[in-house]
């Protein structure tokens, strides 16, 4: 099947910036559109950011101008590069994708790694 992992969260003060790595690999064929969500404590999960095969991309009004998704084919990867960052920032992020694999086109979620901003 196929794994998506997550890397590069950690804590941050306010005004830092930080930048995820997700990691895509296993049994593809080609990826599709790939996301970032994120989940804070006590709220429901909620898409931040995400990118087509094409590369357009589209952003929660929350990240706008701070936030920048990314990625690199080759490598089966995408990238969220975060800016200023914000305590209200602070959640459990995790990538997501849609894979082909073989002629199936499937979604996979990553693990979660956990990002906190403190003010």
């Amino acid at each position: 099947q196929v794994q998506l992992v997550e890397s590069g969260g950690g804590l941050v003060q306010a005004g830092g910036s930080l930048r995820l790595s997700c990691a895509a690999s296993g049994s593809i064929t080609s990826i599709g559109g790939m996301n970032w969500y994120r989940q804070a404590p006590g709220k429901q999960r909620e898409l931040v950011a995400r990118i087509t095969s094409g590369g357009s991309t589209n952003y929660a009004d929350s990240v706008k101008g701070r936030f920048t998704i990314s990625r690199d084919n080759a490598k089966n990867t995408e990238y969220l590069q975060m800016n200023s960052l914000k305590p209200e920032d602070t959640a459990v992020y995790y990538c997501n994708a849609d894979v082909w694999v073989g002629v199936q086109l499937k979604n996979f979620w990553g693990q979660g790694i956990q990002v906190t901003v403190s003010s």
